[in-house]
């Protein structure tokens, strides 16, 4: 039988964990929130989320999206993102790891 250790310091880095705090803050106030892609690649945690009322959309979803709210993860997005928000009136919580 192997035995398996986890590290009492591992968990999610700086950015998800930022990201994760940022989702259940808007959450928290009962409005609609999309989320580009798994806020996480973890399963779990994005099943918990959803069951709060966070949608995960892809991008082809996002650009058929007007005057929401989507967060944008962790890894970031290229330029052409913010520029579909514009156009769409989509308002952009931006998560984003400063490290990236």
């Amino acid at each position: 039988m192997i035995k398996v250790e986890i590290d009492s310091g591992s968990g999610f880095c700086f950015g998800v964990v930022n990201a994760i705090k940022k989702a259940e803050e808007e959450l928290s106030t009962g409005e609609t929130l999309y989320c580009l892609g798994d806020i996480v690649h973890n399963g779990r945690e994005v099943n918990r989320l959803n069951t709060k009322g966070l949608i995960t959309i892809n991008h082809e979803e996002f650009s058929q999206l007007k005057n929401v709210k989507v967060l944008l993860r962790a890894h970031g997005e290229p330029p052409e993102t913010y520029e579909i928000a514009r156009k769409n009136n989509i308002e952009i919580i931006d998560a984003t790891c400063p490290v990236v």
